[in-house]
């Protein structure tokens, strides 16, 4: 009966030591302190702050309009019209529009080829050039979505003109330009908010990215200190795998789910993000999610040989992390291998849980797919780190770090 109750109590002593020495080391390591909280706290700002306005109504152009025919003054009227592009400058040539964007009068240019109206009336196809200012992506979203909304208003008339003049009535020519017809409705993001668009998912990356980052630079200090990171107590024997990993990954655990409050709850708050979501339900998610980034860095933090090796790895994954969660590409049209590549890391999947939760509205029944997806990498990855440590502790049980 004395070991029963021995037992459990011996765990938990050696649990608590690991968790607190843990602690000890975070707060002692500088770099990390900047990374968990410089960073953590900082990047949702900065990233708020640069994409404040998320949209950009009315963007300076000039137009270089070399057909100078009836057809393309009604395009440039048009292009006018729109909500995202104003027409402020009708140029002679192209360098005179070039100079106008070096001196940042405008911030884009459209060129309207001497071919333009001969090429329609000869019923070939009819391009015309937009050039952007991609200091911003929003100046090339802007350009893009303006100039092609009006190409396919002027497709529309053009095929309606060429049918009408063929002998069909109206009902005969509407059907045949537009056999379905279809009504334009965006919910969760009516302006087209970039700052929607991207911050929702780059919120949830900061804290994968950030942990990761801080965990592999302290598993580096240690081995270039000729330290191990598995701290096994030595009265077990090489024993106590699970408390040691439980005990270390508590720490980072505490850290990231106030970090994660802060980013999930606040920082949506200070920029006018929509939450469509009761919190509790998004702190469910962040309770699953913050487990999942623990394990995962403790587990490839176990191949960090040099402190230094994090930051190479934070400069090649962290746009790669963000494109592989589908926010700007849908993941089903995504390579095989890429889709399969992007199960590694715990923000695919809560990324899209996010964005479906705090911008669409889903409940937690909606996100089980996401949240079953974050369970089956938070038990795989105990697994490797508990393995990374065992053989970790095989390897350096000769060494002189004894935990004490």
């Amino acid at each position: 009966m004395k070991n029963r109750i021995s037992y459990p109590v011996r765990w938990f002593s050696d649990w608590y030591r690991t968790f607190s020495r843990e602690l000890l080391h975070i707060f002692r390591d500088s770099g990390v302190m900047v990374i968990f909280f410089l960073a953590g706290l900082a990047y949702p700002i900065l990233y708020g702050l640069i994409y404040r306005n998320g949209s950009v109504d009315n963007m300076p152009v000039a137009v270089v309009d070399n057909a100078g025919s009836p057809e393309s003054r009604q395009f440039i009227r048009d292009v006018d019209a729109t909500r995202e592009l104003s027409v402020r400058y009708s140029c002679a040539d192209m360098s005179e529009a070039e100079r106008l964007m070096q001196q940042r009068l405008v911030k884009g240019i459209i060129m309207i080829p001497d071919d333009f109206s001969d090429r329609l009336a000869s019923m070939q196809q009819a391009t015309i050039s937009t050039y952007a200012d991609m200091s911003s992506f929003l100046y090339y979203k802007n350009l893009t979505m303006g100039t092609n909304m009006v190409m396919l208003n002027a497709i529309h008339k053009i095929q309606a003109e060429r049918f009408s003049a063929a002998g069909y009535n109206e009902g005969q020519v509407s059907a045949m330009v537009q056999p379905l017809r279809y009504e334009e409705n965006i919910p969760y993001n009516r302006t087209f908010s970039y700052s929607i668009f991207f911050l929702s998912a780059v919120l949830l990356i900061v804290i994968q990215q950030t942990m990761f980052y801080g965990v592999s630079m302290l598993s580096g200090t240690m081995r270039e200190e000729n330290r191990s990171f598995a701290i096994l107590p030595d009265h077990l024997n090489g024993h106590g795998v699970s408390r040691t990993v439980l005990g270390r990954g508590a720490a980072y655990w505490l850290l990231y789910i106030a970090i994660g409050v802060y980013i999930t709850s606040i920082v949506p708050r200070i920029f006018g993000l929509p939450q469509n979501c009761p919190y509790w339900q998004i702190f469910v998610l962040l309770l699953f999610y913050v487990s999942a980034c623990v394990v995962f860095s403790l587990t490839f933090s176990s191949i960090i040989r040099h402190r230094e090796t994090v930051f190479v790895i934070f400069l090649f994954m962290s746009p790669i992390c963000l494109f592989l969660t589908g926010f700007s590409w849908p993941t089903s049209s995504f390579p095989a291998f890429w889709k399969v590549f992007s199960y590694i890391f715990p923000s695919t999947f809560a990324v899209q849980a996010f964005i479906n939760m705090n911008t669409a509205g889903a409940d937690l029944s909606l996100a089980s797919p996401q949240l079953t997806a974050l369970t089956v990498q938070i038990i795989v990855y105990y697994i490797l780190s508990c393995t990374a440590v065992l053989i970790e502790n095989r390897i350096s049980e000769k060494s002189t770090w004894i935990f004490r």
